[in-house]
């Protein structure tokens, strides 16, 4: 039986056994929130797993971070911070030049492996 009282009261069934619109007897049991919810949390890390691989990309400044320094750029690191401790005095002339010459012997050698 139809009840009147509202603009959209006429278009929904009333009475034992007739539920519009899925009201009042057929919702979703457990498992049914467990599903959505799961879904809901997955959904999300992937929107901000795709977020953080786009700003990543953007930040870029197109170099690896995790390649090897050229022998000859890591080289010119090594000295710079012997040349560093010569300055602050943590070591004297004598190890200085030692050492500078070792790390200069050592850099024209070709890798072996």
């Amino acid at each position: 039986m139809l009840e009147a009282g509202g603009l959209f009261a006429a278009a929904v069934p009333r009475g034992p056994g007739r539920c519009g619109m899925y009201w009042y007897g057929h919702g979703m049991g457990a498992w049914g929130w467990f599903a959505m919810s799961l879904t809901t949390l997955i959904v999300w890390a992937l929107i901000i797993a795709g977020a953080v691989l786009v700003v990543r990309a953007f930040k870029r400044d197109g170099t690896d971070a995790r390649a090897v320094a050229a022998p000859e750029a890591a080289g010119k690191q090594v000295e710079d911070l012997l040349a560093e401790r010569f300055a602050r005095g943590e070591i004297d002339d004598e190890e200085y030049e030692r050492r500078l010459a070792v790390l200069r012997s050592h850099a024209h050698r070709p890798a072996e492996g």
